[in-house]
């Protein structure tokens, strides 16, 4: 089951949708911005509670 995440680039700003895959369970990935293509890495927790999608950059 896909389910659909807002987000905002930590690099750019710009806010933007993504699918997140809740069924793997919790999972780190690294995904590209689809405003200025820099790598945005990811960590999903899925919890009772839902899902939580946290974006971040590597300095």
């Amino acid at each position: 089951m896909q389910d659909v995440a807002k987000l905002r680039c930590p690099w750019c700003g710009e806010r933007f949708e993504t699918l997140v895959d809740a069924s793997v369970g919790d999972a780190d990935y690294v995904e590209d911005c689809p405003v200025c293509c820099r790598p945005i890495e990811m960590h999903l927790a899925v919890d009772d509670d839902g899902i939580r999608l946290d974006a971040g950059r590597e300095d």
